[in-house]
């Protein structure tokens, strides 16, 4: 008999604090370019409602853990009380196979996924780097002015979203969190003006980023729509950028930002700097120049899921939190 242990939403954020995600999230994707973790391509199944939603199954392994994190992804949720993303991590061990933790998708997501973009922002964005334009107004964004404040002195911050009543709302729930004032503008072109950190977090299938907009020196965190079919970054924006990503045989499969691009011609595979993991490890250069403008484009992969799980799990033992169930698993006579 072993116990699942049962983690909520709500018990998710305090168990896994940005600054301590962006480290597991540094040490996992060293953990890949090391070839120390097995992690396929996602599975994801269109569902029939016709409005992009999806089904995606994502598993990995990664040192003594295996675990698969199983998600729907619903853009239209986006304004109301429900994340566009919904389900779960399981978390096994691997010694026996057991599953030990069940934890809710929805959190993990929006924490990890942020806490990817820090570390790459900490390995790649000027050292000084401190204005920073975020593209979005949703969960997402939240985060990654969380994750951005934890890595760098923000000294400036703007938001842009196609609902601006939302930006408002958004700038006036985080601006005292990280003490900066959050402004509010018109157009994404006015956003990024002058940043030298952007983070791009929206659903867009067309772009939203233009490359004729970057400044010199610019960072890019590229975070929003994870397909084939839709990009947030256009052709020139890719050109212009020295690009890192999460993995390159999902970059190569799965991102419309750079798969578009490179169906204009603006870039081929050869664009590719390398991964990010492999820039934390000192395989590849990370910025070479102060003018250099350095793109990740991040897709999620399932090993970050089942870092982060492991981290939460190990929280939750330590502190009592979560709900333990029993389960069975004994042998039939």
């Amino acid at each position: 008999m072993s116990d699942l242990l049962v983690i909520t939403q709500a018990e998710v954020p305090d168990l896994l604090p940005m600054a301590r995600c962006i480290d597991v999230m540094e040490e996992a994707l060293s953990a890949v370019a090391r070839g120390d973790a097995v992690l396929p391509l996602r599975q994801m199944v269109e569902l029939p409602s016709g409005d992009g939603d999806l089904l995606a199954v994502m598993p990995a392994s990664l040192a003594g853990d295996a675990g698969v994190k199983a998600i729907t992804v619903f853009p239209r949720n986006e304004g109301t009380e429900l994340h566009a993303h919904q389900g779960i991590v399981v978390l096994f061990e691997t010694e026996r196979g057991r599953p030990v933790a069940v934890i809710d998708a929805t959190a993990i997501t929006a924490i990890r996924t942020a806490a990817v973009s820090g570390a790459a922002t900490r390995a790649l964005a000027r050292d000084h780097a401190g204005d920073l334009a975020i593209l979005g107004s949703g969960t997402q964004a939240r985060t990654h002015l969380e994750a951005m404040a934890a890595v760098r002195r923000l000294r400036r911050v703007r938001v842009w979203s196609r609902n601006e009543a939302r930006a408002r709302a958004f700038a006036d729930a985080t601006a005292p969190r990280t003490g900066v004032e959050v402004e509010v503008v018109a157009s994404a072109e006015q956003a990024v003006e002058g940043a030298d950190i952007v983070c791009t977090a929206t659903s867009a299938r067309e772009p939203i980023l233009r490359g004729e907009w970057l400044a010199a020196g610019t960072h890019i965190n590229a975070v929003g729509y994870s397909g084939r079919q839709g990009r947030e970054l256009d052709g020139e924006a890719v050109a212009r950028s020295r690009l890192f990503c999460d993995r390159r045989e999902s970059v190569l499969n799965e991102s419309g930002d750079f798969l578009l691009a490179r169906e204009e011609s603006a870039v081929d595979d050869g664009h590719i700097a390398g991964e990010i993991g492999e820039v934390f490890i000192g395989k590849v250069p990370g910025r070479t120049s102060p003018d250099e403008i350095t793109l990740f484009e991040s897709l999620g992969l399932a090993v970050e899921d089942v870092a982060a799980a492991r981290a939460i799990h190990d929280a939750a033992v330590e502190s009592g939190v979560g709900t333990r169930v029993p389960l069975g698993g004994l042998r039939e006579a």
